[in-house]
């Protein structure tokens, strides 16, 4: 047999035992045989480059390390859905439709969790990949999508098609790449979502290559020129070889709809990836247009969202945590158990009032969920199975430091007072250098945690002292140079950090980002705010005697004016600066905000547009220079185009704000 020939049939064999493995749950061949065919691959392929193809399986182990990641404005947009919550609005949905058209059936789908893709083949080969963005312009992740093993790169039929799908982490995988993260030292993804989303986002494909991430596929652009319904289009396909979700069906009315709710919300707690819902749309492609959209979605499909997963677990114990104001918070230490994909061990108990209302004991069987699909609350106690719990009593003294706990008329919380509290001490580390504040990227709280327990970080202060001991830094388990270096490069960039997040950063009682913000357009210099009084403070709209009297208190300690002045020493930016770059494009341009961002909240996008000189206004006018679109932009982005209002990109805008 000649080499050519020999490569492929090894890349036939390959890709038809990746499409049985991670496709059909059918394995062809042992993983020894197929280990083998792949080495043998790889090295016919190194010793004849001449027979290279892009799209071979050996692609799928990854390639170089990019430097960034290219824009790529989608054929047709990438629009989101729009949700409903219960029968009673899923069955309002299907009337609507019914309104618009007669005759036409439901295809309900799996939500899968994960993150959205498009993909475009020319004549069969995988060309491609970007990430939804806007929804008009995303990212081209080609080279990480390319070693997805479940996706095929050659299609069964040699024709051009735009493919749409979510790419997503299976539990098995997902826990696979925590382990690593944990012997690596290095932060947890929080859930399989976030984990997939991160491992695309990665300049290194080699990276992504070893996440092991699947995908499905659920959706053609220009579908009529395949297919009629979309029943027709998931068989499609599924022909074409590309992973399709089994699980759909098809309903002739809203009552049929209805009943598979049920069944799926049953199946989905088998299954070995995450899913939040179902889609359903109508069935006819031919009715779709008829039907129409609406600003940021089509009106001929919603997503039915699950209700929140609750489950039950039991108190441990009930742990008392000291936040960086002094509020005590008693926290549920629970039997792990697994809610929403992730491992749940602690719960917050919020406050003495919450306990007690809910009658909540140690030893209790609890019911708990995630607060809005991310704080792990306590929702009930089952008191069928309660024995001779004895009843919650709050603590009257600190768990940190053994001073006494106040609780302030009018309050629900419980305060401790000490000023040198060790507990207030580390949360107000990780306050001061969280991202929402002085944002020191590689400081985040278990490498604030490790510092303060090996007393490098003791005081605020301390940050901007950690240079001195970079040599002995370099020595600590999961840190090296190359992570020191980061981290202190962050420390010296956050000292150009806005005045405003400086305030935030100090966790003053009761003085927020806004707030913040607020105090400083009046008291424009740190001189000027210590030295600002009670009476001053309350004239400024918007701040009360509680704000006022917080801030007052905060400037009359001694060891607090200290600290800022040490602070000061180091170059720390203590002014606040409507305008610091006249020269920059941004400079007195207006801007609006839209949809969500990933890398920044929308109280930073406007800080640093602000920083820049420019303005940030709340709605689209002809006097808006720019829209900055996130994910899911809504009726703002459709106004923006219709009066020529440029849209930039998120990473349009880092970009150009170096950020």
């Amino acid at each position: 047999m000649i080499i050519k020939d020999r490569i492929l049939e090894l890349r036939k064999m390959i890709n038809e035992a990746n499409i049985a493995y991670h496709t059909e749950d059918k394995p062809l061949i042992s993983d020894f045989e197929y280990d083998m065919m792949l080495k043998e691959l790889n090295e016919l392929e190194e010793q004849y480059p001449e027979y290279d193809d892009p799209n071979s399986p050996t692609k799928k182990i990854g390639g170089g390390i990019l430097d960034e990641f290219q824009k790529h404005t989608h054929s047709t947009p990438m629009m989101s859905l729009g949700n409903v919550f219960n029968e009673e609005e899923l069955r309002g949905f299907y009337n609507k439709v019914n309104k618009v058209v007669d005759n036409f059936s439901i295809v309900s789908e799996l939500k899968i969790d994960g993150l959205a893709v498009s993909l475009i083949y020319e004549q069969g080969k995988f060309i491609k990949a970007a990430t939804r963005g806007n929804g008009l312009v995303g990212e081209d992740v080609t080279q990480n999508v390319r070693t997805i093993k479940s996706l095929p790169l050659t299609l069964k039929e040699p024709i051009d098609i735009e493919v749409r799908g979510e790419i997503y982490m299976s539990h098995a995988s997902f826990k696979k790449a925590n382990v690593e993260r944990l012997e690596q030292g290095l932060d947890l993804f929080a859930n399989p979502r976030n984990a997939a989303a991160g491992t695309i986002r990665q300049l290194d494909s080699k990276v992504v290559a070893k996440r092991d991430l699947s995908i499905f596929l659920y959706a053609i652009v220009n579908a009529k020129q395949y297919v009629q319904t979309q029943e027709e289009l998931l068989k499609y396909l599924k022909h074409l070889g590309f992973p399709v979700n089994p699980y759909f069906k098809v309903a002739k009315n809203a009552d049929e709809l209805i009943s598979y709710i049920s069944e799926y919300d049953d199946l989905r707690k088998t299954l070995p990836y995450d899913t939040d819902g179902i889609v359903v749309k109508v069935n006819e492609l031919s009715l779709h247009e008829m039907i129409g959209y609406t600003a940021k979605s089509p009106k001929f499909a919603t997503a039915y969202k699950f209700e929140a997963e609750k489950q039950e677990t039991v108190i441990k114990g009930i742990a008392f945590q000291v936040g960086r104001t002094g509020v005590i918070t008693p926290v549920a230490e629970l039997e792990p158990v697994l809610i929403s994909g992730s491992m749940v061990s602690r719960a917050t108990l919020h406050n003495e009032d919450y306990v007690l209302g809910k009658d909540i004991r140690i030893n209790d069987y609890v019911l708990v969920h995630k607060a809005g699909e991310i704080i792990p609350e306590v929702l009930s106690v089952n008191l069928d199975k309660r024995t001779n719990q004895e009843p919650f009593k709050m603590i009257d003294t600190c768990p940190v430091c053994g001073s006494h706990l106040e609780r302030k008329s009018g309050e629900a919380d419980y305060y401790c007072m000490n000023e040198n509290c060790t507990g207030k001490n580390v949360f107000s580390l990780i306050h001061f250098a969280s991202r929402v504040a002085m944002d020191i990227e590689s400081l985040g709280e278990k490498v604030v945690l490790l510092l303060h327990d090996l007393t490098y970080l003791q005081t605020i202060p301390d940050i901007y002292k950690l240079h001195l001991y970079k040599d002995e830094l370099m020595e600590l388990p999961g840190f090296g140079k190359k992570k020191v270096e980061n981290l202190l490069d962050a420390i010296e960039k956050s000292k150009t950090q806005t005045f405003d997040r400086f305030i935030f950063g100090l966790g003053i009682k009761h003085v927020g980002a806004k707030v913040a913000k607020l105090l400083l357009k009046h008291f424009p210099t740190i001189d000027d705010l210590m030295n600002a009084s009670f009476e001053a403070l309350i004239d400024i709209h918007e701040i009360g005697e509680q704000i006022a009297s917080s801030v007052v208190q905060y400037f009359s300690n001694e060891k607090n004016i200290e600290m800022i002045n040490e602070l000061r020493s180091f170059g720390i930016n203590m002014a606040y600066q409507v305008q610091t770059t006249k020269d920059h494009e941004f400079s007195g341009k207006t801007f609006v905000l839209t949809g969500t961002l990933e890398s920044f909240s929308r109280d930073q996008a406007s800080s640093i547009i602000e920083k820049l000189g420019g303005k940030v206004s709340s709605s689209v006018s002809s006097k808006t220079n720019y829209l900055l679109a996130g994910s899911d932009a809504g009726s703002k982005l459709r106004k923006a185009q219709d009066l020529g209002v440029y849209v930039m990109s998120e990473e349009e805008f880092k970009e150009k704000t170096n950020e």
